[in-house]
């Protein structure tokens, strides 16, 4: 990989993200045709094409309605949480200058978790369609606040103090969805909770598209935007100011920007572990540390892994589905672990 690192920045994006997004579209027409209802990808493609106004044979009506109305929705959920994910997690490896550091650092899924537990235990997901992924985005935006809130009491901000209070608030809120769960008189509830919890991408609709799509796409081309202003950042503050960069303004506009897209993430998907972790890192140590590559591979990566997940998750033991979530930490973990024992150094020296 060091001839793929010594090519300029705009070559290596080229090629990057050529190839993955062939390999998005690749998983999403495999993902697409497979199912209970087993769909051929020669099938696919004349759907697909339908959309763009060609004549769908009379084989494809009634498959149209399968990929339509319950599979493309789902996939582009799902690519839209793995972008989500993958673009907070390399955005917070690169804030706090830590491979470990993930979407969830900052309380964001945590909080997200809670709002939804609430919603459910006191029956308040059924008020309508959107009322769980609403109180779960606002749970997850509220607990990124109140870290953000407890790192600047005293007026003086620093990350290692955001570091802390995450860790606080994270334990503290897993302390009340764990009290909730525990006293839940409702199996039904408790069960639902338990599913939520485990991340999955079951039942999602053009709905969810239209509820977290924009949020995300927002905060991703924020981040996007803001990617050299990181690499400056990764230098050390003294060195980002003398180049420019106003340090605390854009900090808090990338964590703000990464807890939008993890929040939105969080609210259709419930809590999918490792993507923000291990695909960032995974890409890092591939690619290098530059963030105005690292970036948008990330975002790229986290779909097609998301996506993945997702497929093997419908189809594995069908009828029934795996929640994604566990698979992703099933696959993440051991995987993340060789990474580790493989590559013990750090590798943000840009």
């Amino acid at each position: 990989m060091r001839g793929y690192r010594q090519l300029g920045v705009k070559t290596r994006l080229a090629i990057g993200l050529s190839t993955l997004a062939l390999l998005v579209l690749a998983v999403g027409l495999v993902s697409l045709s497979l199912g209970p209802v087993d769909i051929p990808v020669s099938h696919v493609a004349w759907i697909a094409l339908s959309a763009v106004g060609f004549d769908v044979p009379e084989f494809g009506r009634t498959e149209q309605l399968v990929i339509d109305q319950i599979r493309l929705p789902r996939i582009i959920v799902g690519a839209a949480v793995g972008m989500a994910l993958g673009v907070a997690g390399a955005t917070m490896q690169g804030l706090f200058r830590n491979p470990m550091a993930d979407p969830g650092i900052i309380g964001v899924s945590a909080g997200g978790a809670l709002g939804a537990v609430i919603a459910i235990a006191a029956g308040l997901a059924g008020l309508f369609f959107l009322a769980l992924p609403m109180f779960a985005f606002v749970g997850a935006m509220g607990a990124a606040l109140l870290v953000y809130g407890i790192a600047v009491v005293g007026g003086h901000f620093s990350m290692a103090t955001l570091l802390l209070a995450g860790v606080a608030v994270n334990a503290f809120l897993g302390a009340i969805v764990s009290a909730i769960i525990i006293v839940l008189p409702d199996n039904e509830a408790l069960r639902e909770i338990l599913f939520w919890l485990a991340g999955g991408l079951d039942s999602r609709s053009w709905e969810h598209v239209r509820i977290a799509g924009p949020l995300i796409l927002g905060s991703v081309a924020v981040l996007l935007l803001l990617a050299r202003d990181l690499n400056l950042l990764m230098l050390g503050d003294d060195e980002a100011r003398s180049m420019g960069v106003r340090v605390g303004a854009t900090r808090v506009t990338m964590l703000l920007a990464a807890s939008l897209a993890t929040g939105a993430a969080v609210a259709v998907s419930g809590t999918i572990a490792f993507v923000g972790l291990v695909v960032p890192h995974t890409l890092r140590l591939i690619l290098g540390p530059d963030n105005r590559v690292l970036i948008p591979m990330s975002a790229l990566g986290g779909a097609v892994f998301v996506i993945l997940a997702d497929t093997v998750a419908r189809t594995v033991i069908q009828p029934a589905e795996f929640r994604v979530g566990i698979l992703t930490a099933f696959v993440g973990a051991p995987f993340f672990i060789l990474l580790l024992i493989k590559n013990k150094r750090q590798v943000y020296s840009l």
